[in-house]
């Protein structure tokens, strides 16, 4: 292929990964502590053409656009009151820990609950870590307070202390569904204690608002139609050049 329609079909690739990369950022507007997936843009050179042009045998063509990979914005969301008692949100950087099916979990906080046996669980059934190896142990018919520092009551009496632990390098995150992240326990052991807050009756919302991915969609269909046209151009040149040639044997 010339050098335009290489370059232009390139750069759909990439404009089609940063697109699944912002639906999977619009799936979870709504889920409460989610951070936005973001792309790392790189360019490449064709190995065969870049051997061409080491071997004096032809020219190089242009760098083209590449996604080379994608990383984790884990700035603050908006924390959004919501006076249910059942809510939890982190305020500064870190996370809470929870039991996986497979491993630890990192979570920003959520919807929270008290199973019959008394283990205080995200709303997906994962048991949360205190800083006491035992876990807490609650009245499942008493309303629960949780301090700003973690400590989980009951009437005024402490249960135990939640776990709250500093971001990861983005290296060592490994997304799972909604909002939660997986990280192995080595890993887990090496984080320092967060210094957030956590704030009871409160969510904190997606980190990625609505207006600004609308506006980024908007921007990457723009970039993808310019990049088809682009294309075609490139195809009709070809095309004009065959029958050029053409008409000049004939």
């Amino acid at each position: 292929m010339d050098p335009l329609t290489t370059t232009a079909a390139a750069g759909l690739r990439s404009r089609q990964e940063a697109l699944d990369l912002l639906a999977n950022n619009m799936a979870n507007l709504s889920t409460a502590g989610y951070k936005a997936d973001r792309e790392a843009y790189t360019t490449y050179l064709n190995e065969a053409s870049a051997e061409a042009q080491r071997s004096g045998f032809g020219r190089a063509q242009t760098l083209s656009p590449l996604v080379e990979g994608q990383w984790v914005d884990l700035s603050q969301g908006t924390l959004t009151q919501t006076g249910n008692p059942f809510d939890l949100a982190l305020s500064g950087p870190g996370f809470l820990v929870a039991d996986g099916p497979a491993g630890p979990l990192l979570s920003r906080g959520g919807a929270i609950q008290v199973d019959s046996e008394g283990r205080l669980l995200t709303r997906d059934g994962h048991e949360l870590h205190t800083i006491d190896p035992k876990r807490i142990k609650a009245n499942p018919l008493l309303p629960v307070q949780v301090d700003p520092d973690g400590t989980v009551r009951q009437q005024d009496i402490p249960l135990g202390r939640l776990k709250l632990v500093s971001a990861p390098g983005p290296e060592a995150l490994s997304r799972r569904q909604g909002a939660y992240f997986a990280i192995d326990a080595p890993a887990l052991e090496t984080l320092a204690p967060s210094q957030a807050e956590l704030r009871q009756g409160a969510l904190e919302t997606s980190n990625l608002g609505p207006s600004e991915s609308a506006v980024r969609l908007v921007q990457v269909l723009r970039q993808f139609e310019t990049l088809q046209k682009a294309m075609q151009i490139g195809g009709e040149m070809n095309r004009r050049s065959v029958e050029e040639v053409a008409r000049v044997h004939s």
